[in-house]
């Protein structure tokens, strides 16, 4: 075969790799590197090839582990490499593509190697593989036990210095993937790790003094969105006659034996989706990401996070704090641009979920944006398509939401931005809205979502803590966002009388509220007859005075019958009698959130009074509950207070005129008949070790979305795999 190959699946018995992984001790300044380095490829991408070059570096890998030991191979490609970056930059400046392009092309190789041996054995083995050397079998060179070290500080040094030409863009993105793959032990564990090798090397030592200057440059990596040159941009072109590629190096070699790691094989392209992105740009935010959430050092913090955590704006000209020698200063103008329009990625979401959380210089800077509702509105997209994405990824957009809303600011400032046909929301033709109303809109459906189908606790109460955040500032309030806010309120209303019925008496079968129940869908609310409207009145009024007695003790009873008349202890309670708590909470919480948009605003918001007084029957058969009593007592006197003014304008009011009379008694409520209570104001504070939540989701992203890399999913112990 040789030089002959023609699928990757060949490549096991090349001469030239088999060499490298034979018995031979090959010195560094042995001409074979030439020929083994000269080749010219265009990185497999789509999944097939990968696993198809995965399997081909494995039997490459074996023989070399197996025979390592005595010939030092892998150390002395290694000191090719190294050798050969010490005059990258100078390569880059006179446009030097030889040199370069050999560089690359050895540390891809490496990179492949590595990804095999880290998957397959213990740092302790990696580390024993990185110093044999070419003497007598099994013997140790004390020069050559920081290789690890000097291989990744070299991989870090080329990040940072090598200027970002069409000629270096892949040299750039294969060493960011090798220090991906160089941390990647993680995925072959199940356990965070706390103590690693290749941690130390890089929080410690020779790798330390870089790390503002390697988050910054993964930022602008991030931030400029480069795409990949087009193809022969980065290596040699071809001469006319379609022969060497190499100045008349080993010719035949690169014609014949790396063209296999073309994209997809000869003659095919690259898909739409590859083309349009940045791969440098994807994998540097990977690695910032990863690096971001290693644990800390037992000695040490992360300073990777350290540097996240502190960087500033280009136009700040304060002091850095001497207590963090890993601060820099990027464009924060540019910062916020780059995730304005990445939000569609879940690593994107990440990084502004950090930053946001951890930065409080960009904290402060994107609260102050007056184009707010550019990063706003991709993060609103996420939560509307909450049935498409993944519970991570709803999950940041939603506590980015939450600490946007710790912001009083904020809060009154999306209010005032108006918006217009806004496409994706498919519910109601939204022809102008403000930003506060679309976000009070698509909190609720996700809420609604995540009550009919997903059940998840945090997500709901994260979905209202924010808007109990934003409710003393409510404005303006579209007609469309007040109702929605009145009718879920109303429907966990019935749905809570409902539940009662069934837990108090289990036998009754109400067929009317059966039928209701079952009926309602997820925006059908007004399904509920006036019917089934008599009967839950009729229903609360005789419950709630049950409740008022002693509430936990006869919920409680209610319960145990009910799991009495089941089969066995081991039967579960049904939803409806599980749901009773959450169903409870939710209304408290929606009742709190009407009360304090009705105490602090009720003057900006007739269209929220007009919703409450429309659905006033229901509201009413509340106000003796022992649970909501307190809450209910503005609700109530608002209510009373405006129903009579309508009832004293006489009948056949228009909709147009019930608003008017509600914007002239607004301003003729006395303020201190509406009891005070406390502002209701949430913050988002991180759990207790937030790496056994993060430290998977990051790795999850690394799997599923790094480019030209391939892992087996049976070896991956980090994380569940869908699908094998």
């Amino acid at each position: 075969m040789g030089a002959n190959s023609s699928s990757i699946s060949e490549l096991p018995e090349n001469e030239y790799l088999k060499k490298l992984s034979g018995a031979e001790p090959i010195s560094e300044n042995d001409p074979f590197w030439n020929q083994l380095l000269s080749f010219s490829f265009t990185t497999p991408t789509n999944s097939a090839d990968l696993k198809l070059l995965e399997e081909a570096t494995i039997s490459v890998c074996k023989s070399l582990v197996e025979k390592n030991p005595r010939t030092g191979n892998l150390g002395s490609l290694i000191k090719v490499f190294l050798s050969r970056t010490k005059e990258l930059k100078i390569s880059a400046e006179c446009q030097n593509h030889l040199f370069i392009w050999q560089a690359h092309n050895a540390l891809f190789i490496i990179c492949c190697l590595l990804k095999v041996f880290i998957s397959t054995m213990s740092e302790e083995e990696l580390q024993l593989h990185f110093t044999y050397e070419e003497k007598t079998p099994g013997s140790y060179g004390t020069e050559c036990e920081d290789l690890i070290e000097e291989l990744l500080c070299c991989l870090i040094q080329l990040i940072v210095e090598i200027p970002l030409l069409d000629i270096t863009y892949s040299i750039s993105l294969e060493a960011v993937t090798t220090l991906v793959v160089f941390l990647s032990c993680q995925l072959f564990h199940k356990e965070i790790l706390r103590e690693s090798l290749i941690h130390k090397y890089l929080m410690h030592g020779r790798c330390l003094p870089y790390t503002s200057r390697l988050v910054k440059t993964l930022l602008y990596n991030f931030i400029r969105q480069e795409r990949s040159p087009p193809p022969g941009t980065h290596i040699f072109q071809q001469q006319t006659d379609g022969g060497g590629l190499l100045y008349g190096i080993a010719s035949g070699v690169a014609t014949g034996l790396w063209t296999v790691f073309t994209l997809g094989g000869v003659g095919s392209k690259p898909t739409p989706q590859l083309e349009q992105c940045s791969p440098l740009a994807n994998q540097s935010l990977l690695l910032l990401l990863v690096l971001a959430n290693l644990t800390d050092a037992p000695d040490t913090p992360n300073p990777y996070r350290q540097a996240i955590m502190s960087f500033k704006n280009t136009q700040d000209s304060s002091a850095f704090s001497s207590s963090n020698p890993h601060a820099f200063q990027i464009n924060f103008n540019s910062l916020y641009t780059a995730l304005c329009e990445q939000q569609r990625s879940d690593q994107a979401t990440l990084l502004l979920y950090m930053l946001l959380h951890q930065n409080g210089n960009v904290r402060t800077y994107v609260l102050a944006r007056t184009d707010i509702e550019n990063l706003v509105l991709p993060i609103l997209e996420i939560l509307y398509h909450v049935e498409e994405r993944n519970s991570h990824h709803v999950y940041m957009a939603l506590i980015i939401l939450l600490i946007l809303t710790e912001d009083d600011g904020f809060n009154r400032s999306i209010h005032e931005v108006i918006l217009k046909n806004i496409t994706w929301y498919a519910e109601r033709v939204l022809t102008e809205i403000s930003l506060g109303s679309l976000l009070i809109l698509v909190v609720i459906r996700t809420i609604q979502y995540n009550m009919t189908r997903t059940r998840d606790k945090y997500l709901h109460t994260n979905c209202l803590a924010a808007l109990a955040n934003m409710s003393a500032q409510f404005r303006s309030l579209h007609q469309y966002a007040a109702q929605r806010i009145i009718s879920y309120t109303c429907r966990h209303l019935r749905r809570y009388v409902y539940v009662l019925d069934k837990l108090y008496f289990p036998h009754s079968h109400c067929s009317t509220l059966q039928h209701c129940f079952s009926t309602l869908s997820d925006n059908g609310e007004e399904l509920l007859s006036l019917t089934c409207s008599h009967i839950l009145r009729s229903y609360a009024s005789s419950l709630f005075s049950l409740l008022s007695k002693k509430h936990n003790k006869v919920l409680e009873q209610a319960t145990q019958s009910l799991r009495g008349s089941l089969d066995s202890n081991d039967t579960p309670l049904p939803d409806y009698a599980q749901d009773l708590n959450v169903i409870e909470e939710v209304i408290r919480m929606m009742l709190e959130i009407i009360n304090s948009c009705l105490t602090n605003s009720l003057h900006h918001n007739p269209n929220l009074v007009y919703a409450l007084l429309y659905k006033r029957d229901l509201f009413e058969q509340f106000r003796t509950h022992p649970s909501f009593q307190d809450i209910m007592q503005n609700i109530d006197l608002v209510i009373s207070f405006f129903s009579s003014r309508l009832e004293q304008a006489g009948a056949e009011l228009s909709v147009e005129r019930v608003l008017e009379i509600i914007k002239q008694g607004a301003l003729a409520l006395p303020k201190d008949r509406l009891r005070k209570f406390p502002e209701l104001k949430f913050k988002y504070v991180e759990e207790e070790q937030p790496e056994e939540f993060f430290i998977p989701y990051v790795w999850s992203l690394v799997y599923n979305s790094a480019v030209a890399l391939y892992w087996n999913p049976r070896n991956i112990q980090l994380f569940t795999m869908d699908s094998g």
